[in-house]
């Protein structure tokens, strides 16, 4: 598709409906590239430096989840909802990382610790379900 047909095909939708899509575009694209640096980094933790695979995933959350913040906020929400009040921004945003934290540490124990699978299965429902879930709380929940 050529970017004049792009750009066309974008205009003729509902301002908030093209809102909506944008914000799920820039998301996808800070949150695809966040998204693969997590997994990769639980990965090469866990199987080179032999650290459990749960701890392993806590610590490359606690990195994270500071990168994120800024990263969605300034980039994949940018201009959406209001941006006083960070403290209650943040407060929220750590909620729904937390779940995002807690789902993912359920594949894990699932597929790895419970199913005896290797460590890197968990990094596919990390890649392609954690993030859905929390697309819709940051948007909603959090940059509203």
């Amino acid at each position: 598709m050529s970017k004049p047909m792009i750009q066309s095909a974008l205009h003729s939708l509902e301002p908030e409906r093209r809102t909506v899509l944008l914000q799920l575009i820039r998301y996808a694209l800070a949150g695809f590239a966040i998204t693969l640096a997590v997994a990769a980094s639980y990965w090469a933790i866990t199987d080179f430096l032999h650290v459990d695979p749960m701890v392993s995933f806590t610590i490359v959350f606690l990195a994270f989840s500071v990168i994120s913040y800024v990263t969605h906020g300034e980039f994949s929400f940018k201009g959406h909802g209001t941006r006083d009040q960070h403290h209650i921004r943040m407060g929220r945003f750590l909620a729904v990382n937390v779940l995002g934290y807690v789902i993912n540490q359920g594949f894990i124990w699932v597929l790895v610790k419970q199913m005896g699978g290797p460590t890197w299965w968990p990094t596919i429902p990390m890649i392609f379900v954690t993030p859905l879930i929390t697309f819709a709380l940051h948007r909603r929940y959090v940059y509203s």
